[in-house]
């Protein structure tokens, strides 16, 4: 089990629920070394003093900041807890708002919060009343050295706070150069419109991450077993070199593309429907008196379809990916 990386509560109101934080994700990217391309020994960072030019160890590390040229006031974990000793040890929700009416762009990293022994029942009453009630908690907390805006989400048997970014970490629209919002003034035509309803439509399912894969870490073990097999493992591969003219300078034709695609998604729409009418009988079969109790939405889930996990399997490699 991944070790609590914060304690402390979640206050709304004058009511205090103990919890400990823990990461809700975790990373399953490759770890590779960085070598020196001349005789590919590995590379070593030091932490050295700049004045002396003497290598530093961790414990003899301390933060600072620099309030005049070369000037420096040192801060301490305490330093970091005493500018808001109350924010460093809570999550103080201040609002509740509607659970859509937070827009992507603002949500950041999520974690699990976990009720302390103590704090089981008010734990579940927040959660309960949140997923009743439809909404979510918006507050503030320090973690580390770090203060973040929050929110406070019920999933399933737990509360999950999901960091945001605040307002002035969103780069505003206006930097760049986007089409028009009126249709007419970005050249679109009604029938092609038509057709990407359509061929939205025909794709159009719910949402199931089990549907997808990361499959990127075993095409890159595949590449690398295959340069240890051909005796490869010092080769450098270079860039291919660029064919000639690519798409983006051919003219396409919006239509054509919309009504193939639209002609692609149908035959595939058989199986599609299929396969998601014996998942749904399945999760009906197999439906907890709690999971009923959920949301429809959720209750709902599409389960990935037998022809998509064929198609994963004819593109998957062989190796299996290796878990951090």
């Amino acid at each position: 089990m991944a070790r609590a990386i914060w304690k402390g509560t979640i206050s709304f109101g004058l009511v205090n629920v103990p919890v400990e934080l823990y990461p809700a994700s975790q990373s399953q990217t490759l770890s590779f070394t960085m070598l020196d391309k001349r005789d590919f020994s590995p590379v070593g960072y030091k932490r050295y003093n700049k004045t002396t030019g003497g290598e530093v160890p961790w414990n003899d590390i301390v933060k600072g900041y620099e309030y005049e040229k070369d000037q420096y006031v040192v801060m301490s974990d305490e330093d970091f807890r005493r500018a808001n000793a109350q924010q460093a040890k809570s999550v103080e929700i201040s609002t509740f708002v509607d659970a859509r009416s937070i827009p992507p762009q603002y949500f950041e990293t999520p974690y699990y919060l976990v009720p302390g022994e103590r704090g089981q029942k008010v734990y579940a009453l927040l959660r309960e009343t949140m997923r009743e009630t439809g909404k979510v908690g918006v507050g503030q907390v320090v973690i580390r050295t770090t203060h973040h805006l929050a929110a406070v989400v019920p999933v399933g048997p737990a509360l999950m706070m999901i960091t945001l970014r605040y307002a002035d970490e969103i780069r505003p629209q206006k930097e760049f150069d986007f089409p028009p919002e009126s249709l007419k003034s970005a050249g679109v035509t009604p029938k092609e419109l038509d057709l990407a309803k359509r061929l939205i439509d025909d794709m159009a399912g719910d949402w199931d991450p089990n549907a997808f894969e990361d499959t990127y870490n075993e095409d890159l073990m595949a590449r690398i077993e295959d340069k240890i097999k051909r005796g490869e493992t010092h080769l450098l591969t270079k860039p291919e070199a660029e064919a000639g003219e690519g798409r983006s300078a051919q003219v396409i034709d919006l239509m054509e593309l919309l009504k193939r695609s639209i002609d692609k998604t149908s035959e595939r729409a058989p199986a599609r429907k299929r396969s998601a009418k014996s998942s749904e009988a399945a999760n009906e079969e197999e439906a907890t008196p709690a999971e009923e109790a959920r949301p429809p939405a959720a209750a709902r889930a599409r389960k990935v379809t037998t022809a998509s996990k064929a198609a994963a399997a004819e593109r998957k490699p062989a190796t299996k990916r290796k878990r951090a």
